[in-house]
């Protein structure tokens, strides 16, 4: 297994209550009625295309020409596989779904493979693992769906083992793949055992017109997001929760203290014996259900190395601060199997909202990292302090040294090594 690497699913709100995507993970989205996963799924792809990353769509559920008109320009993507489990399966070989081959598309690029024979789970298994093995880097996978597979395939049997033996496989593989259920129509049985293999889990809901999220399960995360219900609309493939509507004039000190408490790398219950307080206090200030006593908020700004003002109203501007001393740096907080490799401090306070962040990034000798270390959306400019320092873009290898100026747009790097004997240390700006 690789390295621990948050990676974008596209929706940011949903990465800040997951802590991001994991290069390994199978997310199941249990869909309440049948339509709510897919704008999740869209945005996962789009995010994808925007990293370059091959992503494989294994599809039962509905004709080759109506995906298309989902995926709309995303399916202008050469580097997106469509596997049509449909056409041969529900779609039974009729002319009128065999016609989209007859006439073809050459308005789309990516690629679309018709499966022969989608009833044999075998034929399917070996399909995509088989295109998986033409592919590098993180692969990203869609099925859609687990419901379709099982009326395919007859039964809930050939889905357990089916999905039992593909996520391990998946997980070891070092994809990202994303798995559609439909909630009502499998055994409390099945859905025990997708979660217990699954390492995150999400309930999708509509009731009285409104639609909802829950997490379910998330292996390894901070337990607090667990079966918390988010109330979220969908425009096109815009989401928005709920949190993010509050106003600015809204009083919001919860909210306030987990994004720094995050950007700090503490846990609830770490920041909790810092304070002298017990951590379920820590958790009913950050879900606003009570206020923390005067001289615990003190305590938790001198934690936090932020003004007490900076929990209530609008965050510092760079305006009012100009000089910033070295005891207001924080640690950046990679994955843990990555501290051996990789160490960083945020050059700015947590409490600081400028438009480009600078850090100070350090990569041990003789160590790689297999993805970049951070996922951000804007530029980055890195500029290499000392030692040397490869780069992998694409296919090519790059090499910078101390001077060297490092400049990203729209690819991040898919993997970075430090060859010399000492320490490569960058003064790294991202930029928003």
């Amino acid at each position: 297994m690789e390295e621990d690497l948050r990676i974008d699913s596209g929706v940011s709100q949903l990465d800040h209550i997951l802590g991001g995507l994991r290069i390994g993970d199978n997310v199941v989205w249990y869909d309440d009625v049948g339509s709510l996963a897919p704008a999740f799924c869209l945005n996962f792809i789009k995010v994808s295309r925007a990293e370059k990353k091959p992503i494989i769509y294994l599809n039962f559920d509905r004709s080759i020409k109506n995906l298309l008109e989902q995926l709309g320009p995303l399916a202008d993507y050469d580097q997106l596989t469509i596997l049509d489990c449909f056409t041969h399966g529900k779609g039974e070989g009729a002319e009128v779904f065999m016609k989209f081959y007859a006439e073809g598309d050459k308005a789309r690029r990516c690629k679309i493979i018709k499966i022969e024979k989608p009833r044999n789970a075998d034929h399917v298994t070996g399909a995509f693992y088989s295109l998986h093995k033409t592919m590098t880097g993180d692969v990203r996978f869609v099925f859609d769906s687990l419901t379709g597979m099982q009326e395919l395939w007859g039964g809930e049997d050939q889905i357990l083992k089916f999905y039992s033996h593909s996520c391990p496989r998946l997980y070891e593989l070092n994809t990202i793949a994303y798995w559609i259920v439909e909630k009502g129509a499998h055994s409390p049985r099945l859905k025990a055992h997708i979660n217990k293999i699954a390492q995150v889990a999400i309930d999708l809901s509509l009731k009285r017109g409104k639609t909802s999220l829950t997490v379910v399960k998330a292996q390894n995360r901070d337990l607090e997001a667990l079966n918390k219900t988010y109330n979220y609309w969908t425009k096109d493939l815009a989401i928005t929760f709920d949190s993010e509507r509050h106003t600015t004039s809204q009083v919001d000190l919860g909210t306030r203290l987990r994004d720094l408490r995050k950007k700090r790398g503490l846990s609830q219950t770490e920041l909790a014996k810092l304070v002298g307080v017990t951590s379920s206090t820590i958790s009913q200030i950050e879900s606003n259900q009570i206020y923390p006593s005067l001289p615990a908020l003190i305590k938790m700004s001198e934690i936090l190395s932020v003004k007490v003002s900076s929990f209530f109203g609008e965050l510092d501007r760079a305006s009012e601060r100009v000089i910033f001393t070295p005891s207001q740096a924080m640690d950046v907080q990679f994955s843990v199997s990555t501290r051996e490799t990789i160490a960083g401090k945020a050059l700015t306070p947590l409490d600081l909202e400028p438009k480009a962040e600078p850090y100070l990034i350090e990569i041990m000798p003789d160590k790689s990292l297999p993805s970049h270390f951070f996922s951000h959306k804007g530029d980055e400019i890195g500029y290499v302090l000392s030692g040397k320092l490869q780069l992998k873009m694409g296919s090519k290898f790059h090499s910078a040294k101390a001077g060297d100026i490092i400049y990203l747009s729209t690819e991040a790097p898919s993997g970075w090594k430090n060859p010399g004997p000492e320490p490569a240390t960058m003064l790294w700006i991202k930029v928003k």
